[in-house]
């Protein structure tokens, strides 16, 4: 049967399997991150504080491995960067700009970003489920709120782009003359290599655990790609003949995301009865995330319930979580979202959004520094 003639029944069982599958691949990500100890805001940290750049180049391992696969599956024709959610001529620099540096002071005051705080969760931390709730309910606020009605009309309108197209990939076919396809995988190579290069620099890095984080969270990145972009792309709807990536929120190719997510979790949780809501691809892997982490954290011993003892914690968290959430929606994704997932097909406004996310961090992690130092 081609998937050209598929039935409305079939189409069910494939989006049942694509779900599945996300939530399968979740699990292992929970799993690999818990037990790694993998965290963009920790390997920011780790620099800045300690001069370790270990958990900073686990991070950058994964991107490259993502980039130069989604390259490699765009080569061979299987999938393409062009259907997924960052393909457009034109990117609100400004929404990206300002999220990613509200996101990037947030993800410092709660204590990692949506990704860390489930698998925090995972491990017993109730601070985390403050987190999400909280960071959930701002983003629903600001994707159909007051607040993103400011966001629509005050920022999103702002845009810029790069003639050639979203992709550097493009830009670099227009300059040097080669094919869409060449351009694209030319561009992960020039920017991968360098990158691997940097992180296998000396033995030390060689260890199991910076390995598995790098190479692990890499992989899952790109079977998140294939299960979305191969296995659930149906070029016609049985009923409207249009072209389909089944279960995803956004009708096109999606990879590992949190903050949107999460706040779909929250209306599902309350208007999920009413028949018109359905779990999506990205809601697949916020449970997913969880239980792959309580299992890590389970089999390790590290298992531990954590609250909140002190009212000034309690008060950072919560504005961690909301900043999270505003900007996580402005900047159209996280750490993972705009992070691995968008830098992965090499476009103009993931290197914007995660630009500012870093800025952001960096600021709030040097403010803390200083009034830890200044109080002793």
């Amino acid at each position: 049967m081609r998937m050209e003639d598929i039935s409305l029944t079939q189409l069910q069982v494939l989006e049942s399997h694509v779900l599945w599958l996300a939530l399968a691949l979740a699990i292992v990500l929970g799993w690999v991150v818990q037990r790694t100890h993998f965290c963009t805001m920790g390997a920011l940290s780790d620099v800045l504080l300690m001069r370790d750049a270990t958990r900073l180049r686990q991070w950058t391992l994964a991107l490259a491995v993502s980039m130069l696969g989604l390259a490699a599956m765009s080569a061979l024709g299987w999938l393409s960067a062009m259907d997924s959610i960052y393909a457009v001529a034109r990117f609100p620099w400004l929404s990206f700009a300002l999220g990613g540096f509200l996101f990037g002071i947030g993800m410092v005051l709660a204590s990692g970003c949506p990704t860390k705080n489930l698998v925090r969760l995972g491990g017993g931390s109730l601070k985390a489920l403050v987190v999400l709730l909280v960071m959930g309910l701002s983003a629903q606020a600001t994707m159909r709120g007051a607040p993103g009605l400011l966001r629509v009309r005050l920022m999103d309108p702002v845009t810029t782009g790069v003639e050639s197209g979203p992709f550097v990939g493009q830009w670099l076919s227009t300059v040097a003359g080669l094919g869409a396809t060449e351009g694209m995988l030319a561009a992960a190579v020039l920017v991968a290599l360098p990158l691997l290069l940097w992180v296998f620099r000396g033995p030390g890095f060689f260890q199991l655990n910076n390995l598995l984080a790098g190479l692990g969270i890499g992989v899952i990145l790109l079977a998140t790609w294939w299960v979305s972009g191969v296995l659930g792309h149906v070029p016609e709807h049985p009923e409207t003949l249009e072209p389909l990536f089944v279960s995803t929120a956004s009708g096109r190719m999606e990879g590992l995301s949190f903050t949107g997510p999460v706040a779909q979790w929250l209306d599902a949780f309350v208007y999920l009865a009413d028949g018109r809501k359905r779990i999506t691809f990205g809601m697949a892997l916020v449970p997913g995330v969880l239980i792959g982490a309580a299992l890590s954290a389970w089999r390790s011993g590290e298992f531990r319930w954590e609250g909140f003892t002190r009212t000034s914690d309690l008060a950072r968290h919560l504005i961690g979580a909301v900043l999270m959430g505003v900007g996580g929606v402005s900047a159209m994704g996280c750490t993972f979202g705009q992070g691995l997932t968008g830098l992965s097909t090499l476009n103009w406004g993931s290197l914007v959004a995660v630009a500012a996310i870093v800025v952001g961090a960096w600021l709030a992690l040097r403010v803390q520094w200083w009034l830890a130092e200044r109080h002793g």
